[in-house]
């Protein structure tokens, strides 16, 4: 009888693959489990089993299973549901989900070698292309399938391997190669022929000429006392001593170095009580565990700081105690940095943080912990790919900051929502989900407000301090009357000089980093474009470069215009580099630090600016959205925003209810403490209804408003929307195939679809881009609706041409 089983490859394929197993293998293989399968010619993938049948597959003959890599499953299947789910409701394949939720360390890579076959005689005519590989060989002991490319010129080397391996003049190998290795750390202990305390003088006397020698080991000797295991680089350090001294020693026989595995996120240190919740605090706790009894999702709608983290904290030990894991989703890594501290206070033992900053080897062991459930990895802090983790008992999810453009993934696929994956995910494990925001996202409130969710506000700020008073700065009289400094109005110049004077913080929002977008030939007007983009290049004063933001392409900041020749270049618009250097001008005695993009690239690149900030050792901070999410800082008194027109004026049914988040969220860094914060708001219209809405923090007003203007359009939560990207690196190519998608989804979906459209930025890394929107009632049925967009794709890459082009669904693109 033959047995077969079904595996998940990590190619964005649709179907699964069957593979030949025998009857043995078919008894131990679990679904989860991962196994190396040939695919294709010569690759060699790391698959997961999903099941274990005795059906042959139609169409093709199967083949056998190169080797199983685990002994247990490392994905369970409850993770396996909610990946079928994901697959489904975003229409992607396994495979692409499957790639997206292991950390690649998991993903054994294959590498096709090539050596030389040392009972070759040269007796045999070879081609132009097979000697040149024959010689390489000479040099070199072995090839990989990509050195050949490179040898050859060519993509196409297989014929050419081919025929040499039929001439006996190579041998091919398969190596796999296992990625992760486990920290193991170095350390050191007496040989046990002098472990016992009675042979130290003689040991001591033994080495009576070697000075170095016997000082290491008196040191060693009360490391010792410690009664702790002792590792080569603190013995080194302590004794003061170089390498070879320690290895003559080992040479001696006299010590030996021994290896422990360690966890590479390991928190020591003592865990504190949470602190008392005020009054407000415990009527919207007691709230939420009421809403829980009923709803499995609740909305906790809390200005900002009025401590919904305590909220969580209380809850998420209930959950511990009961031995459940708890999930707490950030949208920013920047936010782990600080909440990694309060956690950690309360529940260090049980914290474990998965984020795409750790290394791989980190993630790998967050994932061991999850998958043994060990105690360590009960609360697992993450963004948005801690989804994916293997979970068994999850009792409860936070996702905070719900409203968070960030949750949701953009490319490659899966294009998920964290905030929707999240709540599907707690259903599948019966569990509950809080969601937790200043400034819900309409869709979420709308919700909560239909009674689909539950809903708990809490109006008043820890400590009661009042909400920061905003003042709306009108940059364009400013202008007028010629009281702007660089890009600070004479107000805003005034009271950051008041903070500095109180020895009180400022943070400065400006959402674009470098140091100006544009740089413009003042003689003909052109500008430096970025030459695989339909961007122009921005500056940064830093390097004297430009840069393109979309691609990473960079040149030279160029003297003279490459048009015209003119050397009169000036720059247009204002990033956060340029704020940073006027305000070394206005106030050089200030220290002023910068956080985005380029000065946050590191590990630690968030934890050493809000370390430093959080120490007071930078009064002023500029910096882009990340600064908006969550962030605590205690002793920050004023909040500016340079610019709040260019976040209105934005080409997206969303801009205005983005607008009103960031800038409320913003806002809400001031006056955390005890004295009340202040805001100013620059912009060139004050009586923009969204900048009078934050300036009186009417999200009720604002919420109403999207929400008729969003029936009006067909936008969500009304509608739902698909969205079709094409990409192609042939204008003409793409401009076709919209064009015939275009006619054949009206055909289907007539006035539901718009476009096909040519979006703001056209062309990005060389390809040409399109898209198409279908909007969906909540009437229509989803998945009829999907399986007429997929016939329609299937009909599309069936023709030759359109075959080539990138073809990108988004589901709930928001």
């Amino acid at each position: 009888m033959n047995y077969y089983t079904n595996v998940i490859l990590p190619i964005p394929l649709q179907k699964l693959f069957t593979y030949k197993i025998t009857e043995a293998e078919s008894s131990f293989l679990k679904p989860g489990m991962r196994v190396a399968v040939e695919f294709g010619k010569s690759k060699v993938y790391t698959a997961l089993v999903f099941n274990v049948h005795q059906t042959a597959p139609e169409g093709y003959e199967a083949k056998e299973i190169y080797q199983i890599l685990d002994d247990i499953p490392i994905v369970n299947e409850l993770q396996l549901k909610h990946w079928e789910w994901i697959s489904n409701y975003y229409m992607c394949s396994l495979g692409e989900v499957f790639r997206a939720a292991l950390p690649s360390a998991f993903l054994l890579e294959s590498e096709t070698e090539i050596k030389l076959n040392t009972e070759f005689s040269n007796d045999q005519e070879l081609s132009d292309d097979e000697f040149l590989i024959f010689e390489a060989l000479q040099h070199q002991t072995q090839l990989s399938i990509f050195n050949i490319i490179e040898i050859l010129g060519k993509k196409t080397v297989f014929p050419v391997i081919k025929d040499l391996i039929e001439k006996n003049v190579i041998v091919v190998k398969e190596q796999i190669y296992e990625q992760y290795k486990p920290k193991l750390i170095k350390y050191i202990r007496l040989t046990e022929v002098w472990s016992s305390n009675e042979k130290l003088s003689e040991l001591i006397d033994s080495l009576g000429r070697a000075k170095k020698q016997r000082e290491l080991i008196l040191t060693y000797f009360q490391l010792k006392s410690l009664k702790k295991p002792i590792k080569v680089s603190d013995l080194q350090e302590k004794a003061n001593c170089s390498a070879p001294v320690i290895k003559s020693l080992v040479d001696k026989e006299i010590l030996e170095f021994y290896f422990i595995q360690k966890d590479r996120i390991n928190f020591e240190g003592k865990t504190s009580e949470i602190k008392q919740l005020t009054t407000f605090q415990e009527a919207a706790f007691k709230s939420i565990k009421e809403n829980f009894e009923q709803k499995q999702v609740t909305l906790l709608k809390g200005i900002t700081s009025s401590g919904k983290t305590e909220i969580y904290a209380k809850l998420i030990k209930e959950k511990l105690e009961k031995g459940e894991q708890v999930l707490y989703l950030l949208p920013e890594i920047a936010l782990t940095t600080q909440l990694i501290d309060r956690l950690q206070l309360y529940f260090g033992e049980y914290l474990s943080v998965f984020h795409s900053k750790y290394s791989m080897n980190e993630r790998v062991e967050v994932w061991n912990n999850i998958c043994e459930n060990k105690k360590k990895a009960r609360l697992v802090l993450g963004a948005r790919s801690s989804l994916f983790l293997p979970y068994s008992n999850i009792g409860l999810i936070i996702v905070d900051e719900e409203h968070e453009s960030s949750f949701k993934q953009y490319d490659p696929a899966p294009r998920y929502h964290a905030r929707d994956a999240a709540v599907v995910l707690a259903n599948i494990h019966k569990s509950k989900v809080l969601l937790g925001s200043a400034t819900p996202a309409v869709e979420t409130y709308y919700n909560a407000k239909q009674g689909k969710y539950g809903l708990v506000e809490l109006n008043r700020r820890f400590g009661d301090v009042l909400l920061p008073e905003i003042e709306l700065v009108d940059i364009k009289e400013k202008h007028r009357k010629k009281r702007m400094t660089g890009h600070f109005s004479d107000r805003l110049i005034k009271m950051i000089k008041d903070a500095l004077d109180e020895k009180e913080q400022v943070i400065l929002f400006q959402n674009r980093r470098g140091f100006a977008p544009v740089v413009e030939c003042e003689t003909c007007g052109v500008s430096p474009q970025c030459p695989q983009c339909d961007v122009s290049l921005t500056f940064h004063s830093y390097r004297k470069e430009l840069r393109c933001h979309y691609c990473g392409y960079r040149q030279a900041m160029p003297y003279n215009c490459v048009a015209c020749g003119s050397e009169k270049l000036s720059t247009k618009g204002f990033g956060t580099e340029q704020i940073e250097l006027e305000l070394h001008q206005l106030f050089p005695e200030a220290n002023v630090g910068r956080m985005d993009l380029d000065t946050t690239r590191g590990k630690y690149g968030y934890q050493k600016i809000i370390g430093q900030f959080e120490a007071q050792e930078i009064d002023i901070l500029v910096g882009t959205q990340m600064l908006s999410k969550g962030l605590d800082f205690g002793n920050v008194s004023l909040v500016g925003v340079m610019n709040a027109d260019n976040m209105l004026n934005f080409p997206d049914f969303r801009a205005h209810e983005r607008s009103y988040q960031l800038m409320v969220q913003v806002s809400g860094r001031a006056g955390r403490n005890k004295k009340r914060g202040k805001v100013a708001i620059q912009t060139f219209n004050p009586f923009h209804q969204i900048l009078q809405q934050v300036s009186t923090n009417s999200y009720e007003e604002m919420f109403k408003e999207q929400l008729d203007e969003r029936w009006q359009y067909h936008y969500p939560p009304f509608y739902r929307i698909i969205k079709i990207t094409l990409r192609h690196k042939d204008f003409n190519r793409v401009e076709q195939g919209a064009n015939w998608l275009g006619k054949s989804l009206s055909s289907v979906f007539h006035e539901d679809l718009l476009g096909p459209t040519t979006p703001a930025i056209s062309k990005i890394r060389n390809y040409y881009i399109r898209h198409l929107v279908i909007k969906i009632s909540k009437k229509q049925n989803l998945t009829s609706t999907k399986n007429n967009i997929i016939k329609i794709k299937n009909s599309f890459q069936a023709i030759k041409e359109f075959r080539p082009i990138k073809f990108n669904i988004d589901v709930d693109n928001y």
